[in-house]
């Protein structure tokens, strides 16, 4: 006789309510401004990527109107420094875009485990209920 395992739909049942709530949870964080932080950091640097390469290209175009090599190469360090400034708006822009998904993955573990723990301790709740 094969044995059946008793299927339980509470875990189907409960996901759209813990995705209700984590679209919740994630409207109520963007409007606390705990991601305020964020978004200069990724607007600063997006523009220090783009002020960046955009003067390193104006850079390279001025050396080519250039006949005197110490010209050239005072001109080269300008464009070694803005390439500097290119990495330096791409760390700033990679922190800011990182923290942001990393706090919404968070917040999302987090309702998660509170829902799995709910599910774990709601057998015990009832056992102990029926239980004088």
């Amino acid at each position: 006789m094969p044995t059946e395992t008793p299927t339980t739909s509470a875990p189907a049942e409960q996901e759209p309510a813990v995705r209700d709530e984590l679209e919740k949870a994630v409207a109520g964080h963007r409007t606390k401004g705990a991601a305020s932080s964020d978004r200069p950091l990724v607007v600063a640097g997006a523009l220090l990527m783009a002020g960046g390469v955009i003067g390193a290209f104006v850079q390279y175009n001025v050396t080519l109107s250039q006949d005197d090599a110490r010209d050239i190469a005072s001109t080269q360090v300008l464009v070694l420094a803005l390439l500097g400034l290119v990495l330096v708006g791409a760390a700033l822009f990679v922190t800011g875009a990182l923290g942001r998904v990393l706090r919404l993955w968070l917040l999302r573990q987090l309702l998660e485990n509170r829902a799995r723990e709910e599910r774990a301790v709601a057998p015990l709740d009832a056992a102990a209920r029926e239980r004088p």
